[in-house]
């Protein structure tokens, strides 16, 4: 029987605000409709965490800034809480703001160039601030900190941060540059005066440059242990000006000069407002290519709030004039954009689907960066764990997204599929021991832990056979029968690590054993399995389900099985970091099962693919009152791309396959307005959940899944009857 839904509680208000009117005076029917604050409050009811958090210990829930950013910008500034720990910077819990950063992601990293305006500060630098007097919207946050009397305003553009800063008393008024800290910890840093309104400078680790400009004098300077990790610097204004302190600063990855030339080429004779309407604009631009109808309020703000949650990463590195720092750190110049990897583990199974669906020019330069760092390093980037880049890829190439050197592409990822690194940097790790056995052995721990060193061996084995599919595909389309035979029977290599006396996927030691010390309901990060359990990743195959559903013996065992994941309780003594809110063994969370919920559909049982569905959507995004908190990691966009698919009834199960499975959405009507021109319409007339019919363009449709092409080449029309 499945989990009784948590308790559902509906929002009051899209976001907390400071100066309502004036926020929502410049942001769009869509835009405003976003609350840039989900994902930023801890979940705390055990009831929904799954466990009693242990003191002083923060769960990973959401790890998201409410700051501004365009889509896939350089540029994401953001309130600052707290350096250390903290995923993103900002907690909502917390009571004071120590800097406004210029880069985020939400994932301990990044957070450089901290900025902060002062007044009579003393020794302590970070001011008090009431949530009242807090207000975001996408390209826009305002705050006002009260021990400093200052008013803060900030907008940005691809490049740039645009600071505006009114402060109470215009006597001593002070601004900190921090550059000793950072999410990801500074190495070094530096700042210079240049004339009598600008400063210019460097923090290293992530190594930015930046260039910022003042509209009122600079008195002087003052630094303190230049470069050093307890050091500081901070601008003292000259008295005498009155109205707002506007400060101007442009970024770049490459040098001081392509960082003044970002800033006057994105900022120079712009005003605040223009360039927080010009960023509103581009959101709304984005947000309202999907229109939907029905549903609650509470529906549409999670809806928008993830959609744009989804297009904050990956960060674009290129300046205004092409150069950027290669994968060897070199001084580089493209004609294309160029873009971090995506944080492939975690958003390959839907969000890269998203970004291209969305903005195939984005995607296609991202596919072309990420090409670019395999000709420095000889292998497509991996990111983290698995080998995903091959399932993003191809599944872009073939929807339609093709522009690019897809042969040498396709050389690249043949080489990460089959030549094991030589200096463990780049490619597949333990590639070695796959292609020899084909699983990947753990080894053999008396006693292991949560944070037990391994191979994650399953996983691993799981995914690569996974990613082998995902290059034959290419393979395939390419017209090289010898390696796509090769990577199609490497893509069965999952079989090997099933355990057929359990019924789960099982470690297994180098003589081809299973590993006897086996609890399927202990999570592991990296033993056996990465951040999860047996449980968990026991229903990872999209390529083969009919394979996987034949080893646990036919539909009907496989349905037993699956009715168990979603109910047999998770024990709250296991307690494992990034591993939270569970239905039964499911873990929401994070990602490693985002796709068992779907597996129900394989086996003609849609109506409990469905009941699970909306459990989720309904209790485990925007939990508790302000809709602020998220069930896990956002995970760069991933959960939230989780919820646009699911909530719109259409999902890519198979990210590398150019298809979609259909379920109920949450809207009566959905409008979608492709990238090509075309509108594809999903209708749900019924209030029902349990689908009785599809059609598409007025035919019944065969099945649960309709293909890419009949939808977002010409447009159409999707019907879905339910009782």
């Amino acid at each position: 029987m499945m989990r009784t839904p948590i308790k559902t509680i509906l929002s009051a208000a899209t976001v907390v605000l400071l100066a309502a009117t004036a926020s929502k005076a410049q942001t769009s029917a869509h835009t405003k409709l976003v609350n840039t604050f989900v994902g930023t409050e801890a979940v705390a009811d055990p009831e929904v965490l799954g466990y009693k958090a242990p003191r002083n210990w923060r769960p990973w829930s959401g790890l998201t800034f409410p700051g501004s950013s365009l889509p896939n910008a350089m540029v994401q500034l953001s309130p600052m809480t707290k350096y250390q720990p903290a995923g993103a910077g900002y907690e909502y819990e917390d009571s004071s703001i120590v800097s406004f950063t210029h880069t985020n992601k939400g994932h301990w990293n990044l957070g450089n160039i901290p900025i902060l305006p002062m007044s009579k500060p003393g020794s302590r630098f970070g001011s008090r601030f009431q949530h009242k007097s807090e207000s975001s919207s996408p390209g826009f946050y305002q705050v006002y900190l009260d021990d400093y009397g200052v008013k803060v305003s900030l907008t940005s553009t691809l490049r740039c941060g645009y600071h505006k800063y009114e402060y109470k008393d215009n006597k001593d008024r002070q601004i900190l540059f921090d550059l000793s800290k950072a999410l990801s910890r500074a190495n070094s840093w530096s700042i210079a005066q240049d004339g009598d309104n600008a400063v210019q400078g460097f923090q290293g680790g992530e190594g930015i440059y930046f260039y910022a400009t003042i509209n009122t004098k600079i008195a002087s300077l003052d630094k303190k242990d230049e470069g050093q990790s307890t050091g500081n610097a901070i601008i003292h204004l000259a008295d005498g000006s009155t109205g707002p302190v506007e400060l101007k600063i442009g970024l770049s990855f490459v040098s001081i000069a392509n960082a003044k030339q970002n800033l006057e080429t994105e900022l120079a004779g712009k005003t605040f407002d223009a360039v927080r309407a010009s960023a509103d604009k581009t959101w709304e631009t984005l947000l309202s290519s999907i229109d939907v109808k029905g549903g609650t309020a509470r529906n549409r703000e999670m809806f928008y709030s993830s959609f744009y949650r989804s297009f904050l990463w990956p960060a674009l590195r290129s300046d205004v004039n092409g150069e950027y720092r290669n994968a060897r750190r070199q001084t580089e110049k493209a004609a294309f954009r160029y873009y971090t990897e995506p944080s492939l583990w975690d958003t390959y199974r839907n969000k890269d689907v998203l970004l291209g669906l969305i903005t195939p020019d984005v995607t296609l330069d991202v596919i072309k960066s990420m090409k670019d760092v395999g000709d420095k390093t000889g292998y497509i980037p991996t990111f983290f764990h698995g080998d995903h880049g091959a399932s993003s890829i191809v599944g872009a190439y073939l929807r339609g997204i093709d522009n690019f050197d897809v042969k040498g592409t396709y050389q690249l990822l043949l080489h990460n599929a089959n030549v094991p690194s030589t200096n463990g940097r780049g490619g597949r790790q333990f590639l070695a021991p796959y292609l020899e056995k084909g699983y990947i052995p753990d080894p053999d721990i008396a006693t292991p832990k949560v944070e037990t060193k391994g191979t994650a061996g399953v996983s691993k084995t799981l995914e690569y056979a996974y990613d082998d599919y995902s290059v034959a595909q290419l393979a395939k389309k390419l017209g090289d029968d010898a390696n796509y035979k090769i990577l199609m029977a490497r893509s069965k290599n999952y079989k090997n690590v099933f355990d057929q006396s359990t019924n789960f996927m099982r470690g297994k030691l180098e003589d081809g054993s299973f590993i006897k010390n086996f609890d399927p309901q202990y999570p592991y990060y990296e033993y056996m399995f990465r951040e999860a359990n047996a449980w968990q990743v026991s229903f990872f195959v999209p390529h083969d389900m009919p394979g996987l559903i034949a080893l646990y013996g036919g539909p009907k065992k496989f349905e037993g099985k699956l009715d168990s994941l979603f109910s047999v309780p998770w024990n709250p003594k296991y307690i494992a970091r990034n591993i939270e809110t569970f239905i039964g063994q499911y873990c929401q969370g994070n990602q490693p099962d985002h796709e068992a919920p779907f597996a129900y559909t394989f086996i003609g049982k849609p109506e409990k693919t469905q009941k699970v569905l909306d459990n989720i959507l309904n209790n485990l995004y925007g939990i508790t009152e302000g809709n602020r908190q998220l069930a896990g990691m956002d995970d760069a966009g991933e959960m939230s791309a989780w919820y646009v698919f699911s909530a719109i009834g259409l999902y890519p199960f198979s990210a590398t396959d150019s298809n979609y499975i259909v379920t109920a959405p949450l809207f009566d009507e959905v409008k979608w307005r492709t990238s090509s021109g075309k509108t594809i319409t999903i209708s749900k007339p019924g209030k029902g959940r349990a689908i009785t019919s599809i059609k598409v363009n007025g035919k019944t449709n065969n099945g649960y899944f309709v293909s890419h092409d009949e939808l977002f080449k010409a447009g159409g029309n999707i019907t879905i009857a339910t009782k």
